[in-house]
Formats: structure tokens, C-alpha cells, sequence
């Protein structure tokens, strides 16, 4: 497993809207595996590596999406404390005391800092934090900050890609870690029955938007959506909450928050990774959702779709950890798939 790759990916700034790091080097290393590739006007990394064989002309689309959950700027104070609105879902609580970098006129580390416990009333004490409890403290002089810094610029996690176990623990992992999967397939795959869009989307955790304009555009008629989902399997949790496991292999996704996945192409992944001796667990997460919504209904036909889920503890944290192991069966899951889409009875009602 490339580690380094996935290290630079997940380390790269990109908050929603603001992919352009990740834009960049997604581009340096598709560009030699994929017959063509382009960036679409929402900002969207669109490869193209095309069937030998395929008269009917027939498209499949892998979704992953490059951004990650972050911040923007909305005000600067007089004593240079800096205010800020959320990209994405986040859990209050997590952001005590945490670094953050503010993408300014140049990259900035800051700390997220809020009252402290020691003068807080009792009443505060018990009191579940909100984000606009906290600021962002540069630990610069107030005319200094007004000049780097503006309202709109981006803000990002800070926290490196450590190996621990047999884990890789960082911020971005959702969805840097699938970034790294559609990569490390489209530099594996084989032949392939039908033409295969690999789409490395944006602003995904603010509403699946770049998904929702490349599958319009796209039109695929097989989907796949790439992404990482809970895995729930820490002190207290009951069997039935866990969703998934980590180290218990890739996850097939049944149904999310935004889509029921066709029971056609759940069968084909089960069939296909039992045939491969490919590890895998089922996944049904009630609550979020994923681009696999958009690959399945945004096309002028709607799409027969599926997903493929890295089981990951600590989500939408800084310190979020996933399995090598699964990482890698996710990919191999997926090249098989890829390459044979045509031998199931997809006429199957």
C-alpha cells in the first residue's frame, strides 16, 4: 500500500469549494492511467479510460469526492480573534483546543480557543458546546491578521497521516482515503466490458453538488459511489449499532440516508467479492448520505448503483482511522467490479 500517496492526499488542504490543492494532484496522477481526462466547470476531476469493446456504448461512473469538512471566515475582530462558519457536519465538542489552518494570503496555523473551564460559571460547565462558542487565535497582532486574512477564505483541519497498527490515522480521511482507492484502481484495472468515468467530485459535504452536475452530464448507466461510513465497533457500542468493523473488510452499502442502493448491483458486489475471496460486511447507515445519490438518480435515465464503503472510526473528527487491509480490499473489490460489470444478469427484475 502506498502510504506516502495517501499521506499527500489526505494531508492537502480542500475545503468545499476550495479543492484546488487536491484538484492538482489528483491531476498529476490520473493523467497517465486514463485514456482522457478533464476538469468540469464545477471544479470536478472527470477521467475517462475507455472499453475495447463496447458497441452499445454503455458508461459506468465511480464517484469520490476530494473535499473536506472545514470553514470560511466571516469576520475578524478588532484584537485579531478570528470568527467562522462550518463547511460540513461537525461535532462541537471536537473542536476544543484543535489546530486549524486559515487560507489566507498564506497558509496560517491557528488554534480553535473558547472560554476557559476555570471561568466558566456551572451552569456553562454542564452546557453542550456549539460551534460559535469558539474563535480562531493566530497568536498575531490584530493589524497582522487584517492584512493575510480576508472574509471567504477557506480554513482547514491540521493533522498529519501516522501509521498505528495496522491503521492510517488523519484528518480527511473522509474521503481522501477513497480519493487514494479510485487512484490506486484506475492504475490496476484491466480491461473493462463498459467505458469507465472515474469522477473525483467536489462539495460533497455541503450537498453532494459536484456529483449531482457530473452524473447529469455523465448519464452513466451503472454507478458507484466511493466513500467512508461509521465504523461503530469502540467500548459500549451494542452489536446492532456498529454498522461496521474495522479489519472486517470492505462494506457494501445497502442503504444510506439518501439512497437505497439497487439490490441488483448489491447482489452482483456480494457475488463478485465472495468469487474473489474479498473480504467484505454489509453496511446500512440510517442517517447521511453520500454521492452514490447523486450517481444514482442525477443522469436522464437514473443509474443502477451501488456503493462501496471504508469502514472508519472517529468520522467528521481530526484523528479519523481506518483498516490498511480494508483500504486495500476496497480496491480490489472495485477493479473486479469494474471488470466485470457484463457478466451478471443485469435483466434480473
Amino acid at each position: 500500500m502506498n502510504v506516502d500517496l495517501l499521506k499527500n492526499i489526505c494531508e492537502e488542504a480542500g475545503a468545499p469549494g476550495f479543492e484546488e490543492r487536491v484538484r492538482q494532484l489528483v491531476i498529476k496522477e490520473v493523467e497517465p492511467l486514463v485514456d482522457h481526462w478533464e476538469v468540469d466547470n464545477m471544479g470536478s476531476v472527470v477521467t475517462i479510460k475507455k472499453s475495447k469493446n463496447n458497441p452499445d456504448g454503455k458508461k459506468v461512473m465511480v464517484a469520490a469526492h476530494m473535499d473536506e469538512i472545514g470553514f470560511m471566515v466571516t469576520h475578524v475582530d478588532d484584537n485579531g480573534f478570528i470568527r467562522f462558519h462550518t463547511l460540513g457536519g461537525f461535532d462541537p465538542k471536537t473542536l476544543t483546543a484543535q489546530r486549524v489552518i486559515v487560507h489566507g494570503k498564506k497558509d496560517l496555523v491557528g488554534v480553535m480557543g473558547s472560554k476557559p473551564i476555570h471561568v466558566m460559571t456551572p451552569e456553562e460547565r454542564n452546557k453542550n458546546p456549539k460551534t460559535t462558542d469558539y474563535f480562531i487565535d493566530l497568536g498575531m497582532k490584530a493589524d497582522e491578521v487584517k492584512e493575510l486574512v480576508s472574509v471567504g477564505n477557506p480554513i482547514t483541519r491540521e493533522r498529519e497521516l501516522i501509521e498505528m497498527g495496522d491503521c492510517v490515522n488523519c484528518k480527511s480521511l473522509d474521503n481522501r482515503v477513497s480519493v487514494f482507492i479510485l487512484i490506486e484502481t484506475l492504475r490496476q484495472l484491466g480491461d473493462v466490458p463498459y467505458d469507465v468515468y472515474g469522477v473525483f467530485t467536489v462539495q460533497e459535504e455541503v450537498g453532494l453538488r459536484g456529483a449531482n452536475v457530473a452524473a447529469h452530464a455523465i448519464n452513466p448507466d451503472f454507478g458507484f459511489g466511493l466513500d467512508v461510513t461509521i465504523a461503530f465497533d469502540l467500548p459500549g457500542a451494542q452489536a446492532h449499532q456498529k454498522i461496521t468493523s474495522l479489519g472486517e473488510g470492505a462494506a457494501i452499502k445497502v442503504m444510506d440516508g439518501s439512497t437505497i442502493c439497487d439490490y441488483r448491483m448489491v447482489e452482483f458486489m456480494k457475488q463478485t467479492a465472495e468469487k474473489n475471496n474479498i473480504k467484505w460486511q454489509p453496511e446500512i447507515l440510517t442517517a447521511g448520505g453520500t454521492d452514490t445519490a447523486g450517481v444514482q438518480r442525477m443522469g436522464k435515465q437514473g443509474s443502477i448503483a451501488g456503493a462501496i464503503s471504508i469502514p472508519t472510526r472517529h468520522l467528521h473528527q481530526v484523528i479519523e482511522m481506518a483498516n490498511k487491509d480494508d483500504i486495500d480490499g476496497c480496491i480490489q473489490l472495485l477493479k473486479v467490479c469494474l471488470e466485470t460489470l457484463d457478466q451478471y444478469d443485469w435483466a434480473h427484475r
